[in-house]
C-alpha cells in the first residue's frame, strides 16, 4: 500500500522553498507522494509542478481544487502542465468545496453541487485525455475551437473527488479514478465508504477505484495534548455536514476523535486497519502539529511502513 503525507508551508517566509525542502525530506524518510492542499493562497497544481520537478521520482498530488468558482478548461490547463512537469506524476483531486467558502469567498450560490461535480468532471475528462472538449451541459459548457492539449501530458491525468456521502461517491465512481476521503476513519470507510464508490465504478464498467485515506495523524509521546491541539485545529470541519457525517459513520463525536495520535505501534497498527478497510492509499496530514521532532519520527515511521508494504 502505497504511503505519502501532506504538505503544508504556510506558515514560512516563502512557500514554494519550504515545500521543496520538505518534499525532499519526504522522499529521503521513503514517503513516495506528497500532497497539497487548495485554499485561497498558492495555486496547489503549479505548486505541485515545481515540487514534483524540483524532487524526481515523487508523486505530487491536489487534494483538492472545488468545482465552484472555476472551469475545466483552466483546471485541465493546469493539470496538464503539472503532468508534464512531473513527467507523469501529478494526481488531480477535486472537491464540492464548501457552502460557507463558495459563497463568502466568490459570491456565487453554492448549488446542485453534485450536479456540477458531474459535468464538472465529463468535461475535465475528454480535455485531459484528448486535448479537446465538447461538452454543453445544463450548468457549464466546455468546447476548443483552438487546441487545449499539452505537450508531454498524455495520456491522460489521474482524476479523484474528495468524496464521502452517497450522491458524491456514486459519481466519482461513474466519472472519476478514486477518491481522497478525509476525516473518514476504518469503520466509514469499510461499511459506507468504499462499498458505494466500488459498486458505482463496477455498474459503470470501470475498473475498481482508487481509495486515497488522507488522515490526520503523528506519532508522539505527547498524546492527550496533541490531541486537544488537534481538536482545536479540527473544529472546522464539524460544521459541514459531509464531515459531520463521516465522523460519526465512524464512530467519532469531535473530529480529533479520528484522528490517530500515538506511538508508532499504535500508528503502524491504524495504518493496517485502513488498509484492511479498503484503502489502496494512505496520506497523513497535520503531521506537524506536535512539532519538527515529532513530524521527523512521523515520516520516518512511514518510510519504513511504505517499504515493508514493496511501495
Amino acid at each position: 500500500m502505497a504511503i505519502g503525507v501532506t504538505l503544508d508551508a504556510t506558515g514560512s517566509d516563502n512557500q514554494i522553498d519550504a515545500s521543496v525542502r520538505l518534499a525532499r525530506q519526504a522522499a529521503e524518510a521513503g514517503l513516495r507522494s506528497a500532497w497539497f492542499g487548495q485554499t485561497f493562497g498558492a495555486d496547489s497544481p503549479l505548486l505541485a509542478a515545481i515540487v514534483g520537478r524540483e524532487v524526481p521520482g515523487l508523486h505530487v498530488g491536489t487534494s483538492a481544487i472545488p468545482v465552484f468558482g472555476r472551469h475545466p478548461l483552466l483546471v485541465s490547463s493546469q493539470a496538464q502542465t503539472a503532468q508534464a512537469a512531473t513527467h507523469g506524476r501529478y494526481h488531480l483531486g477535486l472537491a464540492l468545496g464548501t457552502k460557507l467558502l463558495t459563497e463568502a469567498g466568490f459570491g456565487i450560490p453554492f448549488t446542485r453541487p453534485v450536479a456540477l461535480l458531474r459535468e464538472f468532471l465529463t468535461a475535465l475528462r475528454q480535455l485531459t485525455e484528448n486535448g479537446s472538449a465538447d461538452f454543453h451541459g445544463e450548468l457549464l459548457t466546455a468546447a476548443t475551437p483552438i487546441p487545449a492539449r499539452v505537450p508531454g501530458a498524455e495520456g491522460g491525468v489521474p482524476l479523484l473527488v474528495a468524496a464521502m456521502g452517497p450522491q458524491a461517491l456514486r459519481v466519482s465512481g461513474e466519472l472519476a479514478d478514486g477518491i481522497l476521503p478525509y476525516l473518514a476513519g476504518p469503520r466509514a470507510l469499510e461499511e459506507h465508504i468504499v462499498p458505494a464508490v466500488t459498486a458505482a465504478a463496477r455498474a459503470a464498467g470501470r475498473t475498481a477505484p482508487r481509495i486515497v485515506a488522507l488522515v490526520h495523524g503523528v506519532v508522539t509521546d505527547d498524546v492527550e495534548a496533541v490531541r486537544e491541539k488537534a481538536a482545536g485545529q479540527l473544529a472546522f470541519y464539524e460544521q459541514i455536514p459531509s464531515y459531520a457525517r463521516v465522523i460519526e459513520l465512524s464512530g467519532g463525536r469531535r473530529a480529533a476523535d479520528v484522528a490517530v495520535i500515538g506511538d508508532e505501534k499504535t500508528i503502524a497498527a491504524e495504518v493496517r486497519r485502513y488498509r484492511d478497510a479498503g484503502a489502496t492509499e494512505v496520506v497523513f496530514s497535520g503531521t506537524g502539529i506536535a512539532g519538527e521532532a515529532d513530524r521527523r519520527r512521523t515520516w520516518a515511521l512511514l518510510g519504513e511502513l511504505a517499504a515493508g508494504s514493496g511501495h
